[in-house]
């Protein structure tokens, strides 16, 4: 449970407090870690610094691993092992490596012989690994995702991979807290994915640089957790080191009854929920940066080139070249349509929203848009 502080904090801080092990007057932060997540990419070569230096995981339960980075999307309804479903050399020795690796530390694994398989993103909060409060790590930018319960999430590197994985902890610094606050209803068409978008149009990809962002307001209090979890993933791409939502009973709802969630109705889960409900920015704590945005102002929107800052309403079209105020700015635009072989004009054209089967973000829909004139 949180201790009693005097100034106003907000869900960052309070997050970071519970779990700060030790603060040097220069910044530097000692995190104790709640959940790390694993996959085939950014694990080897930190289980082969454990098993070079004698050392075992320090927390198994605390671990999670599952493969989903270099599979194919065949079938799998004759799947009988890695050496024969998969075809590309480094992908299949990466996914073979983790194999061996996770019966090597005892490790709870989610291999491509396992229902629970999925997009590592997806499986901690399908299955409850990720609560409110936690902090939770993965080699992986966009484990901000998991920011939308409420856990300060961010991905790590190989080396800090292995140090967690030895110790529990992972040294870090203080980052800026930053307040995006979207209100109002959304236009029929308009998804999270767009909020997310818009929000990027308006700060830039390094307008986040150094900061946590949280997504606060009556739009983001209205989303679903799916779509939450598409806005914090995104985060990353506005430059911020992650992206939080308060929780809230639209989260403690989703996590009822998630098999690693602890059990609905208990001592523990009314515990649980009791210290989550805290978990929200106290008035008049303070922001280094703010923005607040009108929901009725983010219209359905696509990148149409080659960074999510070159974005435009769906309905309009790619900016044409030579029409910003600066040389290089003209320059890029010009490239960038070049690459997608793209005109100027005609506006695109909306189809209707698609069942999206797979996707890195955990999206429902995705828009297809026709690039044709009408």
């Amino acid at each position: 449970m949180p201790s009693a502080v005097s100034a106003p904090q907000t869900l960052y801080d309070k997050v970071l407090r519970d779990h700060t092990v030790d603060e040097k007057e220069d910044g530097t932060l000692l995190l104790y870690i709640d959940r790390h997540l694993v996959h085939e990419v950014t694990s080897p070569q930190a289980f082969e610094g454990l098993k070079n230096a004698g050392r075992q995981v320090r927390r198994p339960d605390c671990t999670l691993a599952t493969i989903d980075h270099n599979i194919p999307t065949t079938s799998r309804k004759t799947y009988k092992d890695i050496k024969s479903f998969i075809e590309e050399p480094d992908s299949r020795t990466q996914c073979a490596t983790l194999d061996d690796n996770v019966r090597d530390f005892n490790l709870t694994f989610f291999g491509l012989d396992d229902d629970r398989q999925g997009i590592v993103h997806v499986v901690g909060p399908e299955q409850g690994f990720t609560l409110p409060g936690t902090t939770v790590v993965c080699g992986d930018s966009h484990t901000s995702t998991h920011g939308a319960f409420g856990s300060l999430a961010f991905g790590i590197g190989t080396s800090e991979v292995e140090h967690v994985l030895a110790t529990q902890t992972l040294i870090s610094k203080r980052s800026k807290n930053m307040k995006v606050q979207v209100d109002g209803e959304l236009a029929p068409g308009v998804s999270s994915k767009d909020v997310a978008l818009y929000v990027i149009g308006q700060i830039g990809t390094a307008g986040g640089t150094g900061a946590v962002i949280e997504f606060c307001g009556s739009t983001i209090r209205s989303l679903s957790m799916e779509a939450r979890m598409s806005i914090c993933n995104m985060s990353i791409e506005g430059g911020a080191r992650a992206g939080m939502i308060a929780p809230d009973q639209t989260t403690f709802d989703y996590l009822r009854g998630r098999p690693l969630a602890p059990a609905y109705d208990s001592p523990v889960w009314k515990r649980a929920v009791q210290y989550w409900s805290t978990l929200k920015t106290d008035e008049g704590a303070k922001f280094d940066k703010e923005v607040y945005i009108n929901a009725q102002d983010i219209p359905p929107t696509i990148t149409w080139g080659t960074s999510p800052k070159t974005l435009s309403p769906s309905l309009a079209s790619s900016p044409a070249p030579m029409t910003s105020q600066t040389p290089i700015r003209n320059w890029l635009a010009s490239e960038l349509l070049s690459t997608w072989i793209w005109l100027p004009e005609p506006p695109y054209k909306m189809l209707p929203l698609t069942r999206c089967l797979s996707a890195p973000a955990p999206m429902h829909e995705w828009k297809i848009f026709d690039l044709l004139p009408e």
